[in-house]
């Protein structure tokens, strides 16, 4: 017998379809179906300024006809480094208009991470802010990459807060040479008189149109090959999972394009759908807090709740409005979701907060808590065509309800594949007697007999650090390819607002001094080397480190030391 989860939406919400019709064909198309339907509502509004469908629909196709003009060809990867601003929105759906690939980047990435992922993906074009030039710059001659597209902020604000922006935040920002190797975004948006061909080229809904990254199960980072099918799936998922959305609805677009949960929730999902995105380039609390009241659909990860509950300014704030609110990236502790469910209702909200959970694997989410029933602890139910086992790690031996195991999923979101690690796809994408082929997760849940899923943890070891997952592994090497450094241990330390912070024990090479200059040594090279959000905040010199039986550093031994130190000064 297949225990798997029954048809819950159709039980909990009626006549909701447990299975989808989905759109076939790419998500330029499917954006622009709905572009055609609606033509004069807004797409998204950014930093007070209002774009309309037929406007994005227009500045998407000027987008495509330059980047032909500059040479990028079908099934050419380009690397777009952007936070949520109209440019990186253009420039994603461009990309899939024309056939190529998005490789979807942290702008903040270190330049060792940058010149990677270019490599990674064989990157012959490259988009990213004035402000982050200098670190493509640097690197670029050790990529294939041939242009590189400069974009700028203040090009999309409106006359006053322009002049605005140049007296804050623009003065900070480094001139580039006049003479630099670049393209500046309107010089390159000119280009598009140039293309006097066809450019829009025929592509298949199975096709590949993302990479995003991610650990995968053994947390060496890998391009996660999603398709066209795939996003669209999702968007159709998300609107059949949330029946009180409507043509028009405005979501708060704060999560990151880079992240399967800000591009395939809070962005494709509603152009594809006829929402309003607001577009928040950089987020923080304040930030959030005076958009969310503008707002139908919220999205964020639980440090960004918890430090909104903590903001004066939400004292008076009218949530009547809302009617979704979701977490994911992280665990929702229970007593986190009881403050921000009292915290709703206080303000006029007659939601609750809405918990999901996926992977990179599947896009995003594909698991979510019906919106009239919760179950503490509770990660929800399965999306309409996806299913979830629990199964023994790393076998196909199904557990029966209540039971430990590591979670599985199957689905019209699934990935194509990592790209260039044909070992690790074999090993994380199993067929199996079903006929479905399921991600095996390296998490741990169980399934009840309704089935909802409840997380209980990571089987893969991995820091979450305000929602991005974090691998210590990786900044062990970094670490430990200093010329000062004998051996490191990496862990995750508990902390009220990121939920955990980074925090790094060294042994050193005989004859090193464990001092202040050693340390700020070592983090000067992790400052060049990892991302900002997975910077550790101490580096913790030791004589030597805790071993396992067979002489692996035992960094559970470390957590527990940190722990006992944390609890001796609390």
């Amino acid at each position: 017998m297949t225990i798997t989860a029954k048809t819950p939406w159709k039980e909990h919400l009626g006549e909701l379809p447990f299975h989808l019709d989905y759109f076939e064909g790419t998500m330029f198309e499917a954006v622009k179906r709905i572009a055609d339907e609606h033509p004069d509502n807004i797409a998204f509004d950014f930093m007070g300024r209002s774009t309309s469908y037929r406007r994005m629909i227009g500045e998407i196709e000027r987008c495509a006809k330059a980047l032909r003009t500059i040479g990028v060809r079908e099934n050419d990867k380009v690397t777009i480094a952007m936070p949520n601003c109209p440019q990186a929105i253009y420039m994603f759906y461009a990309v899939n208009l024309i056939g190529a690939v998005a490789n979807m980047i942290h702008p903040l990435s270190a330049e060792k991470e940058i010149e990677f992922y270019l490599n990674e993906s064989g990157s012959v074009t490259a988009i990213t802010l004035d402000q982050f030039y200098n670190k493509f710059e640097n690197v670029r001659r050790n990529t294939k990459v041939v242009n590189i597209i400069i974009a700028s902020v203040k090009d999309e604000l409106s006359q006053p807060l322009k002049a605005g922006y140049m007296l804050t935040e623009g003065r900070k920002i480094k001139r580039i040479p006049k003479d630099a190797p670049v393209i500046r975004w309107r010089e390159f948006m000119n280009m598009s008189h140039m293309c006097f061909y066809d450019y829009k080229v025929e592509r298949r809904s199975e096709d590949p149109a993302v990479i995003l990254y991610s650990g995968g199960t053994t947390g060496t980072t890998k391009g996660i090959v999603l398709t066209n099918r795939n996003f669209n799936a999702l968007a159709a998922q998300v609107v059949a999972a949330n029946p009180m959305f409507s043509v028009g609805d405005r979501m708060l677009a704060a999560m990151p394009l880079f992240h399967g949960f800000g591009l395939g929730v809070c962005i494709h999902t509603m152009l594809a759908c006829g929402g309003r995105c607001l577009l928040i380039p950089r987020v923080t609390p304040k930030e959030y807090a005076k958009r969310i009241v503008k707002c139908n659909f919220v999205a964020g990860v639980p440090t960004l709740y918890e430090a909104l509950l903590r903001l004066p300014s939400m004292e008076k704030a009218d949530l009547s409005g809302l009617r979704g609110v979701f977490s994911g990236g992280d665990s929702l502790s229970v007593e986190l979701k009881k403050k921000l469910d009292k915290f709703l209702a206080e303000h006029g909200c007659k939601v609750q907060v809405r918990e999901g959970y996926g992977t990179t694997e599947t896009v995003t989410a594909c698991c979510l808590t019906p919106p009239h029933m919760h179950k503490e602890g509770s990660i929800g139910l399965p999306f309409p065509d996806t299913y979830i086992k629990i199964v023994r790690p790393d076998t196909d031996e199904e557990l029966p309800y209540g039971e430990e195991g590591e979670i599985l999923l199957a689905g019209p979101t699934v990935m194509k594949e990592y790209m260039n690690h044909p070992d690790e796809t074999a090993k994380t994408l199993r067929t199996h007697a079903d006929g479905l082929t399921w991600v095996y997760t390296g998490d741990l849940g169980v399934m009840d007999d309704e089935g909802f899923i409840y997380f209980r943890g990571r089987a893969k070891r991995m820091i979450v650090s305000s929602g991005y997952n974090v691998y210590p592994g990786q900044i062990e090497n970094i670490l430990d390819a200093h010329e000062l450094v004998q051996m490191s241990c990496v862990i995750g330390v508990p902390d009220p607002y990121r939920v955990q912070k980074v925090k790094a024990f060294v042994k050193l090479r005989a004859g090193v001094p464990a001092n202040e200059e050693t340390k700020a040594k070592l983090m000067e090279h992790c400052r060049k080397n990892i991302a900002k959000y997975a910077m550790p905040y101490d580096i913790e010199f030791k004589d030597d480190m805790p071993k396992t039986l067979v002489g692996k550093v035992a960094y559970r031994a470390l957590e527990e030391e940190e722990a006992k130190k944390r609890a001796a000064a609390d």
